[in-house]
């Protein structure tokens, strides 16, 4: 009986993340998710870890890391999934969703729509890959060269606070 109570408990867990998913048109931040589940008290850390695995190895989600953060897509698979048993989510948890994107999707996107990270080049250099996107078009890619971690980190950091500035200056001289 318990384990029958505990996995039914988890899909409805995968439910859920499958319906936050779907609800945006571009990525989520694992731990974006992972904040309303455990604000609302739905679920425990390690149980959404599993539930993230459990989903990803169904190939239900995508998930792919950019600088200590895990990205999470719906595949077509999670979607159609969710078209057969997304009624199993209680209309109360489907309004709590709702009303959360309704207050942070600005936000959601923000996050996840300005990317940075770095990578070793193959001339030994550091190569910091800068993009930013909205609604999954790229509006702005760069990449620089730089000799040290420390520089293209501070380059990603700095990215993600003053890409606005950047992308209107780059406009403003190159229009």
């Amino acid at each position: 009986m318990g384990e029958i109570m505990l996995q039914e408990t988890i899909t409805l867990y995968k439910l859920i993340v499958l319906y936050m998913l779907n609800r945006v048109n571009f990525s989520l931040t694992a731990a974006q998710v992972s904040d309303f589940l455990l604000e609302k008290d739905y679920t425990d850390f390690m149980t959404l870890q599993q539930v993230f695995g459990e989903l990803r190895e169904a190939g239900m989600i995508t998930s792919e890391t950019i600088r200590n953060r895990t990205h999470l897509s719906i595949t077509a698979e999670g979607r159609e999934t969710l078209h057969f048993f997304q009624d199993r989510i209680s209309e109360p948890i489907r309004q709590d969703i709702d009303s959360f994107f309704q207050e942070n999707e600005i936000s959601l996107r923000d996050e996840v729509s300005i990317q940075g990270n770095y990578y070793k080049s193959v001339s030994g250099e550091y190569e910091a890959h800068l993009i930013a996107q909205d609604n999954g078009v790229k509006l702005v890619e760069l990449i620089l060269s730089v000799p040290t971690t420390e520089i293209a980190d501070a380059i990603c950091d700095n990215w993600q606070k003053k890409n606005q500035e950047i992308y209107q200056y780059l406009t403003q001289q190159l229009f």
